[in-house]
């Protein structure tokens, strides 16, 4: 890429999007093609056919999802594997029909196996069962994968798949029915403080050990990678490090200020027991995350809630 080249972000409202639109804004590219869900459905083909004839963009950076925690993609399983197909097929499609030189489709740590081994490797793709709460979302989001390697094998299109670890960030969603773990936290931990509340129940066991990467240093990934990197298969981003959910709720409450009890409520589910990324591929490129996690969760409470 260089710094006239015309980029495509789709996504570019979301967390993702928006910190991979602020990356390339800060190193100095200026040529982006941005439109939201509402002036361009990507679920809807004849839209993204009549926006990729129109637009011709260079290179495309696919973070458009629709994204939940737990309790929605267990909920809204039609819609999170129909639209994340539906999205994914269109853009990967119509950028191989209007020969977009380079395309980064983002993923989900959730393709691993629910029993995978511990760190997850990129060859353990497709090696066991899914974690069933999140399985239509994981499904969708392993048919882009291979959809990309389908379009490089066939048609000699340099399409890459990176499969992110947990994000949090800048423009992050704190709605408490549909959120991940880490915003809700933020924002039952920050309510409770407001409101003088003496406890809060959390779900869960506590237990789990969860990997977490701010939307800053992920963004920062995704550009060098497509600046540099041009294989089939995929490649992991994370940090290569985790934390218990009880020590993370523990680090949020003291960031907050909450003086009150955290409950466990062990009646929910926990989820999988433990999903930390294998980096060493990223990191052999020349690849490291910069923001620690407390810094990081710091600065997403000040800028959201102070």
């Amino acid at each position: 890429m260089n710094s006239t080249s015309k980029i495509y972000i789709a996504g570019h409202n979301g967390m993702v999007g928006s910190a991979i639109h602020r990356d390339l804004m800060a190193k100095g590219f200026t040529n982006f093609i941005l439109k939201s869900s509402k002036e361009l459905d990507l679920r809807d083909a004849m839209q993204v056919k009549t926006f990729f004839e129109n637009e011709k963009p260079e290179y495309v950076f696919l973070a458009a999802a629709k994204v939940g925690g737990i309790v929605a993609n267990n909920t809204y399983r039609a819609d999170f594997i129909y639209d994340n197909l539906m999205i994914q097929n269109n853009v990967i499609h119509h950028s191989y029909l209007n020969g977009v030189t380079k395309l980064l489709f983002l993923g989900s740590s959730c393709i691993y196996p629910k029993l995978a081994p511990q760190p997850l490797k990129e060859e353990y793709l497709l090696t066991g069962e899914l974690e069933p709460t999140n399985e239509p979302y994981a499904i969708a989001k392993i048919a882009g994968i291979k959809m990309c390697d389908a379009y490089r094998s066939q048609y000699g299109c340099n399409f890459i798949s990176v499969m992110p670890t947990n994000l949090y960030g800048k423009n992050d969603n704190y709605d408490l029915e549909n959120s991940h773990v880490l915003p809700a936290m933020i924002r039952k931990f920050h309510e409770a403080k407001v409101n003088n509340d003496t406890e809060v129940t959390l779900w869960g066991t506590g237990s789990p050990m969860r990997e977490f990467l701010n939307a800053d240093d992920m963004a920062a990934a995704c550009v060098f990678l497509m600046e540099s990197y041009n294989e089939a298969g995929l490649i992991n981003i994370g940090t290569g490090k985790d934390i218990t959910i009880k020590d993370l709720a523990e680090t949020i409450k003291k960031i907050v200020g909450y003086a009150g009890e955290i409950i466990w409520d062990t009646t929910r589910p926990d989820g999988t027991a433990r999903k930390l990324m294998d980096v060493n591929k990223l990191t052999n490129l020349g690849w490291k995350y910069s923001i620690e996690l407390e810094v990081g969760i710091k600065e997403v409470y000040n800028e959201k809630f102070l």
